[in-house]
């Protein structure tokens, strides 16, 4: 058991994994022993090597992203994803697996925030940072359509740079939600209308 006040420290409970040290005594990769961790749903990689478990009923938001670092990335027009606390995902399996890369320096180094895969079969898992975790639905074992749904999306974001219209009715931000303007679903309406207000 591990006390709280050891629990946070920077320069202690460093594992190393592929190379790189990461703080193995800290959600996601271990349990906060501060508090109750109950399994609401299971998840995991294509290859079933990383597992892990999720405490949330819901995500605290969910959004579609077309941004062009998703897109290269995930290799598909947008990516799916859900955000949660960390203290509410655990990797029961497969921690060992994992692989990190940090968009912004390029590199494989973990440093936060960081995008998060398996080393084995590449599925991207989640992007990790300092407190939250965006976690990719398409990986979650759902029992039931209400289960799935309650990680719908609620917006697209980064839709100015989409490689496609999605016509679904939810709301379509040029960039992040909250900071930039909400623009048309179609190409054809932002001839018209360069921006909703």
């Amino acid at each position: 058991m591990h006390h709280h006040q050891d629990y946070y420290p920077d320069s202690l409970n460093l594992h190393q994994v592929h190379g790189h040290l990461i703080h193995i005594d800290r959600p996601p990769y271990s349990l906060d022993q501060t508090k109750p961790f109950k399994k609401r749903y299971e998840g995991s990689c294509f290859c079933k090597k990383v597992q892990f478990d999720i405490a949330t009923d819901a995500p605290l938001d969910a959004k579609f992203c077309h941004c062009p670092t998703c897109q290269k990335l995930h290799g598909a027009p947008f990516q799916w994803a859900a955000i949660v606390e960390k203290n509410d995902v655990h990797f029961t399996s497969g921690k060992d697996q994992l692989i990190f890369w940090n968009s912004e320096e390029k590199s494989q180094e973990y440093h936060l925030p960081c995008k998060v895969s398996c080393n084995n079969c590449r599925t991207p898992i989640m992007d990790e940072g300092k407190n939250m975790l965006m976690l990719f639905p398409t990986l979650i074992h759902f029992k039931n359509s209400e289960d799935q749904r309650k990680f719908y999306p609620t917006c697209h974001i980064f839709y100015a740079s989409r490689a496609m219209d999605i016509k679904d009715g939810l709301p379509k931000f040029e960039k992040h939600k909250g900071s930039s303007p909400e623009i048309p679903e179609t190409w054809s309406s932002e001839k018209d209308d360069t921006a909703l207000n």
